[in-house]
């Protein structure tokens, strides 16, 4: 029996894939090898708990023998009618928890992010039959529909976009760039090894004519590698799976980290350790604890927040944020007199609490809303209300809105602060959600900053038509804006003002900032030596 194409197109049309299955009957088919002679990469990249999509699963044995050793949640997708009744049927009864359904590739119709694996044996060598551009397309359309259904980092704008792949690329300084994802369920020794491991696979995709022995650089976004303890996991109904985690610094220090796992290579939250609280001192007291408790006493663990260096910020741009405060008038009394601050974008909480506890005289309104991370931020990072700092959990827009709705009985703040994160990755904007920088919601900002008060906006934009937007949107509001952009990252920090005449030339804006710092630097006070707040603004320009 004939089962080969008159043509390589017919590998592309859904008749001869129907006729194909037709003749073949029950009898698996396997491309480019079987599950004995992949099982070994399988295992190492897929985990047993994921969500995983087949596409162009045929009648291949591959997902039965991946779920008779554990894994349970696969998909598979087909355009052949033919096959897919099938494997329903040989599957219904010994497989029950495993799907199969005739869909499109190029347009699957499963939400955004469905997925944690995309396995594909040999679909795509079936549709890039020859480079005619109608092909071309074809797969394009398949790529992109990967894309938007699998979970990861690969699916942000830098990553997932064609402009964003553009810059990513200009900024390498190559023409041809690959991009691989780490993944944190992941084990992996170093760079070095994954340098080697890689390299192979890399060539294959090397461009004719490129010599054998030529060396590929290899460049790392993000810092995936090193010590690292998971001390809380958990999910959110706002912001999904989340991990709470210790790392080693490159000094040896520890710090504490927030991940939303929607976005896992963006570090959420970030807080220093008490120089004790390294891991053979939490095993040690652990130990202690055990030696000195009866034998029928509960093991209560410790206190996570209490070893919190809360004195510090990790942030750079929330150190940026903090600096902004030398642009109110005469900031060396802001230790003495009343400041009215809202912040809207909890987190681990290490912005507002640095405020509370350096600026005694603050008020500080914090809005968060997820429920969920004011826990963590009072569980993990140390966080805690007081007369003086109150937590409302609303949406931002709405907590605003309200307010600017309240007419002469409204609140005034001195200090506006914005670090609210987008839950899109795909947008070239992850801070803030586009909402929050639309004019008629920036008009209700302006309705309740005092005349003289500064709103501080944590901006992080790719997409630099985008940022034009953003910052033409904002002068049209706040005449007076400065931009302080934070080196090494996307982050700019915008500090927005309602009258032109405040404007500060940068030896003023320095001095201010020096006058500040000085009442900052007395005994007793707990200041980070570290930190100079001159220096968080002489870069500043004015738009």
């Amino acid at each position: 029996m004939n089962l080969l194409p008159k043509s390589s197109k017919e590998f592309g049309s859904v008749d001869y894939w129907e006729k194909f299955f037709q003749q073949r009957g029950k009898k698996a088919f396997e491309w480019y090898g079987t599950y004995l002679e992949l099982c070994g990469v399988l295992h190492k990249y897929i985990k047993p708990r994921e969500k995983v999509l087949v596409i162009g699963c045929g009648n291949s044995e591959l997902s039965e023998q991946l779920y008779d050793v554990g894994y349970r949640d696969i998909v598979n997708i087909d355009i052949s009618e033919v096959v897919i009744k099938q494997m329903k049927e040989c599957n219904a009864t010994r497989r029950p928890q495993m799907s199969f359904l005739k869909m499109d590739m190029t347009q699957m119709e499963f939400p955004d992010a469905s997925f944690q694996v995309v396995l594909d044996k040999g679909t795509l060598d079936a549709v890039l039959t020859d480079e005619e551009e109608k092909t071309l397309q074809q797969v394009d359309r398949m790529l992109a529909e990967v894309g938007r259904v699998l979970q990861g980092r690969e699916t942000e704008w830098l990553f997932g976009m064609d402009e964003g792949r553009k810059q990513l690329a200009a900024s390498a300084g190559f023409r041809r760039l690959i991009t691989v994802a780490l993944h944190r369920g992941q084990q992996y020794e170093s760079m070095d090894h994954i340098q080697a491991e890689l390299s192979a696979r890399v060539m294959e995709l090397a461009p004719a004519g490129m010599p054998s022995q030529q060396q590929v650089p290899f460049l790392s976004v993000g810092g995936d590698i090193g010590v690292r303890t998971v001390q809380h996991q958990d999910c959110s109904p706002l912001s999904g799976d989340y991990v709470i985690e210790d790392v080693q610094g490159d000094d040896k220090r520890y710090f504490r980290r927030l991940i939303f796992l929607s976005n896992r290579n963006v570090v959420q939250s970030e807080a220093r350790l008490l120089k004790d609280v390294s891991h053979k001192a939490q095993k040690k007291r652990k130990k202690d604890r055990k030696k000195q408790r009866p034998a029928d006493a509960e093991d209560l663990p410790a206190a996570p927040g209490q070893s919190i260096d809360k004195s510090y910020l990790c942030c750079e741009h929330h150190k940026a944020m903090i600096a902004g405060l030398a642009l109110l008038r005469n900031p060396e009394l802001l230790l003495e007199i009343p400041l009215a601050l809202l912040v809207v974008g909890l987190g681990g909480g290490s912005l507002p609490l640095f405020v509370h506890d350096h600026f005694p005289k603050s008020c500080i309104d914090a809005v968060e809303i997820d429920p969920s991370m004011l826990e963590v931020a009072t569980q993990w990072f140390g966080f805690s209300q007081s007369d003086r700092m109150k937590v409302h959990i609303a949406d931002g827009l709405d907590y605003i809105a309200s307010l600017a709705g309240g007419g002469e009985a409204r609140p005034c703040y001195d200090v506006i602060m914005f670090d609210v994160d987008s839950k899109d990755p795909t947008l070239g904007m992850s801070c803030p959600p586009p909402a929050f920088v639309e004019q008629s919601f920036l008009q209700k900002v302006k309705s309740i900053l005092t005349p003289e008060g500064v709103f501080i906006l944590n901006l992080v934009c790719r997409d630099l038509g985008l940022k034009d937007s953003v910052l033409a949107g904002l002068k049209a509001v706040f005449p007076l804006l400065y931009v302080r952009r934070i080196e090494g990252e996307v982050n700019e920090i915008l500090f927005c003002q309602l009258h032109p005449e405040q404007k500060l030339a940068t030896p003023e804006l320095l001095e201010t900032a020096q006058a500040l710092e000085r009442t900052l630097r007395k005994p007793g006070r707990g200041w980070d030596d570290t930190y100079v707040l001159s220096d968080m603004l002489k870069t500043v320009k004015i738009v």
